[in-house]
């Protein structure tokens, strides 16, 4: 039986198409993927993303703790700023990618995949033994909102009374309101300006139904995905699993080998000192077709790797793709070709960000 959100009910009533993701009953579409695609880009659109995870890092060794699991450095970072970055195992593959949060002091607020709750929270337990630090699984307390679009700020104040345009790109504010502390941070999945709110299931029901009513789009998962595969955003068990890691992602930025230690640097440095033997890249389709996850890509009349994610691309009509391949063709421009229906479609390497995104720096 799949968990439901604090919105389930209000997805429902406004006749969602319904899907199970990442063990919760999520809505795919309420019009349908382009519309809300081209909301987000364009105005404003409302997602749901209360099934994704909180766990809350505290203590003496709060700090030291968050760098030994996190690729990311967050030593000596603000209350208020955000961080990107992935847990690792040993061998370099990927626990999860998150956001991490600095709430304060040895205050550390851990934003996870929903798909990974229990297996993050249990990767957490396990290490923080040793360190005096707790680590509280809040995930059934937070709902959460996502607010995407270029109009998104214009809403943030007048409707839900949050006052946050100040706010710069990955940073955050606690917001009080009535008896309980809000997080707004500007942050989002789509490639466009936006911000994630995070409160009790009440006052996120009640912020969801002040925005319906001021005639916001409401989203689904469906353009979630279109959204963040236009800008070359890795999903977890696409682009970053448990064997591919951050280095062969090509997301080596959030990986700061001078930091100290964490697990995982040492076969991250060795992938970057050496190289690796895939990597994640965009291909660009010359021949009509619609590359999907899984079909093969072939160069030199062999298989090669396979795709990661694929659509046609709903802001450029393209139809374009990202695909794990042998890092011998990962070079720009390289032609080579994807399986499609048992025939092979040509196309070109090129960048993974396919359409240009445009954040509030």
């Amino acid at each position: 039986m799949d968990k439901t959100t604090c919105l389930h009910d209000r997805h429902v009533s406004l006749g969602a198409n319904m899907v199970p993701f990442g063990g919760f009953d999520m809505p795919l579409y309420y019009k349908d993927i382009t519309t809300e695609h081209n909301c987000v880009r364009h105005e404003v659109g409302l997602f749901d993303v209360s099934h994704m995870g909180e766990v809350r890092v505290t203590g003496p060794d709060a700090e030291r703790f968050v760098q030994h699991i996190f690729t990311n450095d967050v030593s000596g970072a603000e209350a208020g700023k955000i961080f990107y970055g992935m847990m690792l195992y040993p061998h370099g593959g990927t626990v999860d990618d998150l956001l991490v949060y600095k709430m304060g002091e040895n205050d550390f607020l851990l934003v996870i995949n929903a798909a990974n709750i229990d297996k993050d929270y249990a990767w957490i337990q396990e290490n923080i033994q040793g360190f005096n630090a707790t680590a509280d699984n809040q995930s059934d307390y937070y709902g959460q909102l996502a607010i995407q679009g270029p109009k998104a700020e214009a809403l943030m104040q007048p409707v839900l009374g949050l006052a946050c345009a100040e706010l710069v790109f990955y940073t955050f504010k606690e917001i009080k309101v009535g008896n309980e502390t809000i997080i707004v941070s500007r942050t989002g999945y789509t490639g466009e300006d936006g911000f994630e709110v995070y409160g009790s299931h009440a006052f996120i029901q009640d912020a969801w139904d002040k925005l319906i009513a001021a005639g916001v789009q409401p989203c689904g998962l469906g353009c979630r995905d279109t959204l963040r595969f236009e800008v070359g955003l890795p999903l977890y068990g696409d682009e970053l699993t448990n064997e591919i890691s951050p280095v062969m992602a090509a997301l080596s930025m959030f990986v700061k080998l001078d930091k100290e230690e964490f697990i995982g640097k040492e076969a991250c440095a060795d992938q970057k000192a050496n190289g690796v033997k895939r990597k994640i890249v965009g291909i660009k389709l010359t021949d009509k077709g619609i590359a999907r996850h899984g079909y093969p890509v072939c160069a030199e009349g062999r298989e090669i790797g396979y795709v990661t994610t694929g659509y046609k691309s709903i802001c450029t009509g393209e139809s374009v793709c990202m695909a794990l391949i042998d890092a011998a063709y990962a070079k720009l421009d390289t032609p080579l070709s994807v399986m499609i229906h048992g025939k092979a479609r040509q196309g070109i390497v090129c960048k993974k960000r396919f359409y240009q995104k445009s954040y509030k720096k």
